[in-house]
C-alpha cells in the first residue's frame, strides 16, 4: 500500500475497529482517536516533504476497479489536492481533541468521524470521476448522522434539509459525470485524461448542458446563493466539531470541483459562462456578508460569512475564465488565490465555530444578546476569538490577506466591476466581526463564565497560529499551488 493510500484507508480501519470493539472506555477511544489523526496529519507532512511542485501529478496509484467504463482506482496529489489534504488532516485533528458532545455514544461518535475524515481524504486525492462521486456522496451520509445525532435544536429537520439538498446536487454531478464519459474518446472516467482530451471542445447545446449538471451540483455543495439555504439551519444545529468539518473540509468539495474538473475539462464552456460565474461569485459575497451582519445568532453569523468566503473562491475562479486570453500572470493569480483561500477559510472558520461550541457548551445559547463582558471572565476565549475574528475579515499577517489578495489582484485586471464591489464583503465583514466581538466580550456581564479548558485550547490555538503562519510565511504554501494553478490556466485557456 502506497503512503497515499495508507494516508486515506487509516482513519477507516481506525473506525471498522472501533465500530467492531463493543467494550471500550471513552480514554481509549479518545487516545485512538487523537493517535490515528496524528499519525494522518505526519503521513500528509511526509507526502508534503516528498512532494516535487514542478513534476505534476505526484505519490500515483493507478488500479483497475471497474473495466468495463475505464474507471480505476485512480489517487495522487498535486498543488491543488495536497494543501486540501493536509488542511482536512489538520481539521480532523483539532476535532478528535476538542471535547465531544454531550449524548453518549463516543464510540459511534468517534468512528462516524474517522470515516469522514477517511472519505474527505480520498475525494480530494482522486483521480477518477466514480470515485470523486463515491466519496462526495459518502460524506454526505456521515455528516447526515453528525447532525441528526449529535445535534441540537432542530437538528433532525436540519439533517435532512442538508441530505437532500446536497444529495441532489451530487445526482446532477452524476449527470454531468456520465456526459463527459460519453463524450470522450475512447470513453473514460479518468480525470487525467479527459483534462488531456477536452472532450467537449466545440461547445453547443450539449457542453452547456454538461456544465450547468457539475456547476449546480457544485454550488450545492460549496454552497452559492441561491443554494445556500440548507447551510445555515445545518449549522447552527451541528455540534461544534461537526460544523468546523462541514464548514472547513465539506464545503471545499464543491470548490475544489471547479478547479479540478469544470474548469480544466470543460475549458471552452468555462470561458462561454464565465461572467455568470462571476456574477453568482459577486452576489453571494455581498447577500453573505449583509445577511451575517443582520445575525443576532453567532453561530448563524458566522454560516453566513462561509457563504461570503465560498463567494470570493467562485468570483476568483470565473474570473480566470473571463481572463482566458489575457494576462496569464493575472489568471494564475485569481487561481492561487482561490486555493488559498480554501486552505485559509477552513483554518479560521473552523476555529470560529470551536469558539462557537464553547459558548454553547458554557450557556446553551448562541444569541449574541445573552452574552457580554467576558473578556474579564475568560480571557483566553477572548484573545483567541479576538484572533479569529482579524483572521476572517483578511487583516494583513493572516492567511485570509494572502489569499484576498490574490483574488482581487487576478480578479481586477478583466471582471473589474465586480471584483472591485466583492471589496466592499471585505467592510461588511469587519464591521459585523468588531460589532459581535464587542456584544460578546466588551461591556459587563453578571453571569459567571469559566475560560477555555486545556483540550478547548489544544484544538482551537493550532489553527489560528496555522492561519498567521501562513500570512506571514505563504511561500511554502504558494510554492505548491502556483504550478499546479498554471496548469489549470494553460488547460482553459487552450
Amino acid at each position: 500500500m502506497t503512503v497515499l493510500s495508507l494516508v486515506i484507508f487509516l482513519p477507516l480501519a481506525a473506525a471498522l475497529i472501533l465500530g467492531a470493539v463493543p467494550r471500550m472506555t471513552g480514554t481509549v477511544v479518545r487516545v485512538a482517536w487523537v493517535t490515528v489523526s496524528a499519525v494522518d496529519v505526519a503521513l500528509v507532512v511526509w507526502l508534503w516533504i516528498g512532494y516535487d511542485a514542478g513534476e505534476g501529478i505526484g505519490h500515483e496509484t493507478d488500479l483497475q476497479w471497474i473495466p468495463s467504463v475505464d474507471s480505476g482506482y485512480h489517487v495522487g496529489v498535486d498543488g491543488l489536492s495536497l494543501p486540501l489534504l493536509a488542511l482536512t488532516a489538520v481539521l480532523f485533528l483539532a476535532c478528535a481533541v476538542y471535547p465531544a458532545p454531550e449524548g453518549g455514544r463516543f464510540r459511534v461518535y468517534a468512528a462516524l468521524f474517522l470515516f469522514l475524515e477517511s472519505v474527505s481524504l480520498g475525494l480530494f486525492a482522486a483521480l477518477d470521476l466514480i470515485l470523486f462521486f463515491v466519496f462526495f456522496d459518502l460524506s454526505i451520509v456521515g455528516m447526515y448522522f453528525v447532525i441528526a445525532v449529535w445535534g441540537h435544536g432542530e437538528r433532525g429537520r436540519a439533517a435532512l434539509k442538508f441530505f437532500l439538498y446536497t444529495f441532489l446536487g451530487s445526482l446532477a454531478l452524476l449527470v454531468a459525470f456520465i456526459g463527459l464519459f460519453l463524450a470522450a474518446d475512447p470513453h473514460t472516467f479518468d480525470m487525467v485524461e479527459l483534462s488531456r482530451q477536452n472532450p467537449l471542445a466545440r461547445g453547443g447545446t450539449t457542453a452547456g448542458l454538461v456544465l450547468l449538471a457539475l456547476g449546480t451540483g457544485l454550488a450545492v455543495k460549496t454552497p452559492t446563493v441561491p443554494f445556500h439555504t440548507w447551510l445555515p439551519p445545518a449549522h447552527t444545529d451541528a455540534p461544534a466539531a461537526g460544523s468546523a468539518i462541514l464548514a472547513g473540509v465539506l464545503l471545499k468539495m464543491g470548490t475544489y470541483g471547479f478547479v479540478r474538473i469544470a474548469m480544466p475539462m470543460l475549458p471552452d464552456t468555462w470561458r462561454r459562462y464565465a461572467w455568470i460565474i462571476v456574477l453568482v461569485g459577486l452576489v453571494s459575497v455581498l447577500y453573505g456578508a449583509l445577511v451575517a451582519l443582520a445575525q443576532e445568532n453567532f453561530k448563524r453569523m458566522v454560516a453566513y460569512t462561509s457563504v461570503n468566503h465560498m463567494g470570493y473562491i467562485v468570483l476568483a475562479v470565473g474570473a480566470a475564465g473571463v481572463l482566458a486570453r489575457g494576462d496569464a500572470q493575472a489568471r494564475e493569480l485569481a487561481v492561487t488565490g482561490a486555493v488559498t483561500q480554501m486552505v485559509s477559510h477552513g483554518l479560521i472558520t473552523g476555529g470560529l465555530f470551536l469558539i462557537a461550541g464553547v459558548l454553547y457548551d458554557r450557556r446553551r445559547t448562541y444569541e449574541m444578546g445573552e452574552y457580554g463582558g467576558l473578556a474579564g471572565q475568560a480571557p483566553m476565549l477572548s484573545g483567541l476569538t479576538a484572533v479569529a475574528a482579524f483572521a476572517s475579515l483578511g487583516l494583513p499577517g493572516f492567511s485570509g490577506f494572502i489569499a484576498e489578495f490574490q483574488i482581487f489582484t487576478g480578479g481586477l485586471a478583466t471582471a473589474t466591476v465586480a471584483t472591485a464591489l466583492a471589496v466592499l464583503g471585505i467592510l461588511i465583514t469587519a464591521g459585523l466581526f468588531l460589532r459581535a466581538y464587542q456584544r460578546i466580550f466588551l461591556g459587563t456581564g453578571d453571569t459567571a463564565f469559566a475560560d477555555l479548558t486545556v483540550a478547548e485550547s489544544a484544538a482551537i490555538a493550532p489553527l489560528l497560529v496555522m492561519a498567521l503562519i501562513i500570512g506571514i510565511f505563504p511561500r511554502f504554501l504558494l510554492d505548491v499551488i502556483e504550478p499546479a494553478s498554471r496548469t489549470v490556466v494553460e488547460l482553459v485557456a487552450r
